[in-house]
Parts: C-alpha cells; structure tokens; sequence
C-alpha cells in the first residue's frame, strides 16, 4: 500500500468505543472469526476459511473491500480456491458458503439504487441467503465510505423491515454481507477486544466492495 502512495487506513484505527486502536493494516479473519482478525503466526490449515479485508485511502479516498478463500493443498501454478467443484463433482459445504457469501455480496449491490432505501440491501439478502440454508451475521453492517473509513448510513445486510435513508447519486458504500454456517449470533473476543466470534464456533465467510451510486445504478469501484 505504501509503495504504491497510499495509505492503509486499518491500522491505528481506533474508532468511537474501542479500547485499543487495531495494529494491523489488514483483517485476517480464520474460520469461526468473522471480522477484525489481528494477524499472528499460526500457520494456515488445509480447509480454514479465511476472510481478507482491506481497506486504504488513494487520493484522498478511502476504499474498502474483502475476500474470502478456502485454504487448500495444491501442487505450484494451480488455483488455491477449487472453482466449485470437486473430483465428485459436487461441492463441499465450504465451498457453498464462499459461493451464496459472494452471491449476497452481488444481490445486497444490486439493491443499491436511487430512490431505493437502504434497508431494501438486508431484505434482498437474508432472504437469499436463508433460502440457501445459511444465516446473515446481522449485527455486523456496511455503511458509507470515501472520505472516512465509516460513516452514516449504516447499511443492514439483514431483514429489519421496509424504511431506512433513501440512497441518492454520489453516494459512496461498502457492502460486506458477513455469512454463518451457524445461528449468526457472535461475540467481541475478551483477548484481544478486537475479533469477533461466533458463538457457535461456526464457519463464516466476507466478500466486499466499495460502490458508487449513479443514476445508472451502481458502480463498483472495488472491482479485480
């Protein structure tokens, strides 16, 4: 990030509330992690879900985004991350995860338009994802971006009803749908008051973009 002229906006953050400003420039969030991973040195397992999460201001604007991939044993110059298939020709409850994750990632986006509002993302998504067999982290939420790392609105990635701001052109947003094998229901970590857990020891899954709302629709600025 430095060499390139900008600057990573994660580390020191330390935002309204928190005890300690995050040391780290990236999230690194492993299996039943499922936000705000301080990096260590525990060595990656075959099979861990890991959620990558950046976020960095580039000429003066911040823009925020994650990934996540499944950790697998692969000989050099092959995929990391199986293309949703196995040597069966079905895919693991992994993989699905990673799939519907990206997939409320894409709907949650899609909702993002004039005259909509901002509730409307939460809706589209928990529905989806519920249908799919899996739960949204709902305390976790997306919000504006751009000048800060966090702003207002505060955008749910769950069903909490039709209302909420109305979006309108210029709006900058990062939506990060936060997906569970389990209930959802998460803990702030009492070790390091930075990661937080599921309850359940449940496996979860980020993906996230930084977005533009047009007249047009919405436009990605996060894209690969």
């Amino acid at each position: 990030v430095l060499e390139n002229g900008d600057i990573p906006v994660f580390k020191n953050y330390k935002p309204h509330g928190a005890k300690l400003p995050f040391p780290s420039t990236i999230c690194i969030s492993v299996n039943d992690v499922v936000a705000h991973g301080i990096p260590n040195d525990i060595p990656f397992k075959n099979g861990d879900v890991v959620s990558l999460d950046l976020g960095f201001r580039h000429n003066g604007l911040v823009v925020d985004s994650a990934v996540s991939v499944i950790v697998c044993e692969t000989p050099p110059g092959l995929p990391l991350v199986r293309g949703g298939s196995s040597a069966q020709g079905q895919i693991s409850l992994k993989e699905k995860l990673l799939l519907v994750t990206k997939k409320a990632l894409e709907i949650g986006i899609n909702e993002c338009r004039v005259g909509k509002r901002v509730n409307h993302v939460g809706i589209a998504i928990e529905k989806y994802v519920v249908e799919q067999g899996f739960n949204v982290v709902d305390i976790l939420c997306g919000h504006a971006v751009g000048r800060e790392i966090h702003s207002d609105p505060q955008i749910p990635h769950a069903d909490y009803g039709h209302g909420g701001e109305k979006f309108t052109e210029g709006m900058v947003l990062a939506i990060e749908p936060h997906i569970s094998m389990g209930s959802g229901e998460i803990h702030l970590s009492n070790k390091d008051m930075w990661a937080y857990l599921t309850d359940d020891g449940s496996t979860t899954a980020q993906f996230e973009h930084t977005i533009l709302i047009t007249k047009d629709g919405p436009v990605v600025l996060t894209k690969e």
